[in-house]
């Protein structure tokens, strides 16, 4: 089965290939210190393309791809749906993180793993 040519036009007006890797190094470094593993990333690449591609359109804003990104990482780590969300969407206030907090708790949703467990430090 062929897939067609899916081209991603940033905010500059270049059109370029969409690439699963961009979107990994863009979303790796909200996802640093996590317990998210190069292959959660990769499924996560994989599902931003499925939706874009659902979408039917051959060309896709970059600012497209930023959002198709946001739904699969806040229910792969909202810790690091946070950290991207606060930086994608400009978050400029303290106001601006507890809206986002809010949501994340009205919607009742958990991450696909439980949270790390704290360790206790002894000497």
């Amino acid at each position: 089965m062929e897939t067609t040519a899916l081209t991603v036009v940033k905010r500059s007006g270049v059109a370029e290939p969409f690439d699963r890797s961009k979107v990994i190094n863009g979303v790796r470094k909200a996802c640093q210190g996590r317990p998210v593993t190069s292959d959660d990333l990769a499924m996560l690449a994989q599902e931003v393309e499925e939706a874009i591609r659902a979408t039917g359109h051959a060309e896709v804003d970059a600012h497209d791809v930023g959002l198709a990104i946001l739904e699969p990482l806040r229910r792969l780590d909202q810790v690091a749906y946070l950290r991207f969300a606060s930086v994608y969407r400009g978050f400029e206030s303290l106001q601006d993180f507890q809206a986002a907090l809010d949501d994340l708790r009205e919607t009742g949703e958990t991450p696909r793993r439980p949270a790390l467990q704290p360790r206790l430090f002894t000497r």
